[in-house]
């Protein structure tokens, strides 16, 4: 009998001046954990016309988890931040009662041909952390646990793993495994003993074969138990693990808020229209509420 319970593929989101492969959330599973939202970024390629520029946005009751492949990204932030991501390191930034941050192309790379590819994750953030001051905390790739078992090459991006903890500050019991075989062989993983809660996998690349089934790139495959999360990786494949433990009281998305609460998303979505949001540093552009809920605040008001 095989473990997996469910299949998510990723599918095409519209970003505006990019296209992106959504996987979470999906309408049979809005998430997998606390992990509620998952964009695959890429791989784009660009020419030297062409740059990545989302404006400043607002977000309240998450954590954003930035994480390259290929590429760079400058991060903005109405809390003063401006840092450049890098392939390998990870940008945690934590929405709590509002923030404002906006991503865009380094000037060093904007005239000149590039690639961006990487993953864009919301992590929800548990009823009693939604309204904590915001904050932003960006992690060097060698600052995270790596480790290797024949050719197999494993990295916790964030949370904790048996006696294994990312730096990075979460707040909820979780975890995110990256895991790739350089090896010309298939190699059997099996982590199930050190997952918790719910657990997904994530195929970036390559092939892995669970309990006699193939599975291929740009599938989440969410485990029926996490304790019995084992498998084959193909040659050249990556993976990444994540989930944790799920809450207890239902979490809810309206554009880029997540809460608890329908009535605190209500009030963010006022609170942007009405620019009440903090302004992020040498920006002047915004997002702007998209037509669904300026056309919903119109009729209400």
């Amino acid at each position: 009998m095989s473990n997996v319970g469910m299949i998510i593929e990723e599918r095409a989101a519209d970003l505006g001046n990019f296209l992106v492969g959504r996987l979470l959330p999906f309408k049979q599973k809005r998430m997998i954990g606390p992990f509620i939202f998952i964009d695959h970024m890429g791989p784009a390629h660009m020419s030297e016309h062409e740059n990545l520029d989302v404006a400043a946005h607002p977000h309240i009751g998450l954590s954003t988890l930035t994480y390259l492949f290929e590429g760079e990204i400058m991060h903005r932030d109405s809390l003063g931040n401006e840092v450049v991501i890098a392939p390998g390191a990870v940008n945690w930034m934590t929405a709590g009662r509002g923030v404002t941050h906006s991503e865009r192309t380094p000037e060093a790379l904007r005239n000149s041909a590039k690639i961006l590819h990487g993953l864009q994750i919301w992590v929800a953030l548990p009823e009693a952390f939604e309204q904590v001051a915001p904050s932003f905390q960006h992690y060097e790739a060698a600052s995270l646990p790596a480790w290797q078992d024949n050719d197999v090459h494993f990295r916790l991006v964030a949370g904790h793993l048996g006696s294994r903890k990312s730096p990075v500050a979460v707040f909820s019991e979780l975890y995110m495994l990256e895991i790739r075989n350089t090896a010309d062989e298939v190699k059997v993983i099996d982590v199930g003993d050190e997952l918790y809660g719910e657990a997904g996998m994530y195929i970036l690349e390559g092939r892995v074969t669970a309990d006699g089934y193939d599975y291929e790139a740009k599938q989440i495959l969410v485990a029926k138990e996490s304790r019995l999360c084992s498998f084959e990786i193909h040659p050249h494949t990556s993976v990444y693990i994540f989930g944790g433990l799920p809450f207890e009281k239902e979490h809810f998305i309206a554009w880029n808020f997540v809460s608890s609460s329908k009535e605190v998303l209500e009030q963010a979505i006022q609170d942007w229209n009405d620019n009440k949001f903090p302004a992020v540093i040498h920006e002047t552009e915004r997002v702007p509420l998209p037509a669904y809920y300026s056309d919903r605040l119109n009729r209400k008001n």
